[in-house]
């Protein structure tokens, strides 16, 4: 039995632009002869197993989020926000912003999303190429946020940059640089304006709902709707952006399954679940271990940080045959795209519908498509894998 090895004979650097464009090499390293590897690049412990990724999101009392989730954590987030806190803290922030996100019924996004998916497409005819990012995933994403937050029409682009930014981490410092935490100082103080305002003149949005919602007489605490509205805002816009890129990406990749979403769109939610296995946007998230924990014959000690990749998780053949190849045909049970456990993506169900929405519209404007000639620029992050601009041919 032993601890953090002084010295490791395989290196896994989540810093790397190899594992931003293309992290499954690795992961298949780890899963077969690291399965608890000590990453000095992160000075965390790296899980990259299904089943031990599983355990560790459902016992909260010894993978603690209290310190934060992100690999690399903005600063004030961690125990305050949904995605950093353990219950019983978790559980009461959890039913209060359910219950607003529930107010806001969902459904009536799905006719506006439609009408700025077929807009942004209609800008696109006559095209021959395009970016998938900058032309359709990001503008849909922005028009969906910026609708259910009922946000100030200005400033869009600037929003949408400073999004971006905080989701970032500079594979040089192998943290948060300047800019990005820059960033989220930005977003923060946007977001406190925004609720400033919204408690002046409230609105049916879900920003004042966030204000409004009360369970038993409790209501979200003024610092509690600001993080959760910095770290929405960022997470609508740049990770649902993200998500609807990979399976853009897929898709683009991957004829035959296109042409039968085209040819029986009702196939698009079973698309959509196997991408979110295949190539989920959300690679890493981070725990603090609370109590020494002996697994795959090493300790992990009280105030360690560990790993759980997500997207290795869910190429795992333990779990899921042919782990490696896209087949629409799966419908995978318990995949790992939304994370799990307490902490599964509250975000989830608003995802999938404009995931779905953005798909039917694509496919009814474009049958054929694939991605451009010529390298991929892919998102710098710790947390994240997604391209930056995805250059689309027609046709």
């Amino acid at each position: 039995m032993s601890t953090k090895p002084l010295l490791a004979e395989f290196r896994f650097d989540p810093y790397a632009p190899a594992n931003d464009a293309d992290p499954f090499p690795a992961y298949e390293r780890l899963r077969e002869d690291f399965p608890l590897f000590w990453c000095e690049e992160a000075g965390m412990w790296v899980l990259s197993r299904y089943h031990d990724i599983l355990a560790a999101l459902q016992d909260w009392r010894t993978y603690s989020s209290a310190q934060g989730n992100l690999v690399d954590e903005l600063p004030g987030r961690a125990g305050a926000t949904l995605g950093s806190t353990d219950p019983p803290r978790h559980d009461r922030l959890r039913a209060l912003i359910q219950k607003a996100m529930l107010k806001s019924a969902l459904e009536h996004t799905i006719e506006p999303l439609r009408l700025a998916a077929r807009a942004h497409l209609e800008w696109l005819r006559g095209q021959r190429r395009f970016d998938f990012v900058a032309d359709f995933s990001s503008p849909l994403t922005i028009d969906l946020i910026f609708a259910l937050f009922d946000l100030p029409p200005n400033g869009r682009q600037t929003v949408r940059d400073k999004a971006v930014l905080m989701t970032q981490t500079d594979p040089e410092l192998r943290t948060k640089n300047a800019d990005q935490l820059a960033a989220y100082r930005w977003m923060s103080f946007y977001a406190q304006g925004l609720v400033e305002e919204r408690k002046r003149h409230p609105g049916d949005d879900l920003l004042s709902n966030f204000i409004t919602a009360e369970i038993d007489g409790e209501s979200l605490r003024e610092e509690e709707v600001r993080l959760t509205v910095t770290t929405l805002i960022m997470a609508g816009i740049e990770s649902l952006s993200g998500f609807l890129t990979m399976f853009g990406y897929n898709l683009a990749t991957m004829p035959d399954v296109r042409r039968a979403l085209v040819a029986d769109p009702a196939l698009i939610p079973d698309a959509i679940e196997e991408s979110l296995r295949f190539n989920t946007s959300a690679q890493r998230f981070r725990r603090c271990v609370q109590v020494e924990t002996e697994l795959h014959g090493k300790v992990m000690k009280p105030g360690d940080f560990v790993m759980l990749c997500y997207g290795s998780a869910n190429r795992d053949p333990r779990k899921f045959d042919d782990a490696d190849s896209y087949r629409l045909e799966r419908r995978p049970k318990g995949h790992l795209g939304f994370a799990g456990g307490v902490h599964s993506c509250l975000g989830a169900n608003l995802a999938r519908l404009a995931c779905k929405v953005a798909a039917e519209e694509l496919l009814a404007a474009m049958s054929e498509f694939a991605v451009a000639p010529g390298p991929i620029s892919w998102l710098p992050s710790s947390n994240f894998r997604s391209p930056q601009a995805l250059m689309i041919d027609i046709g």
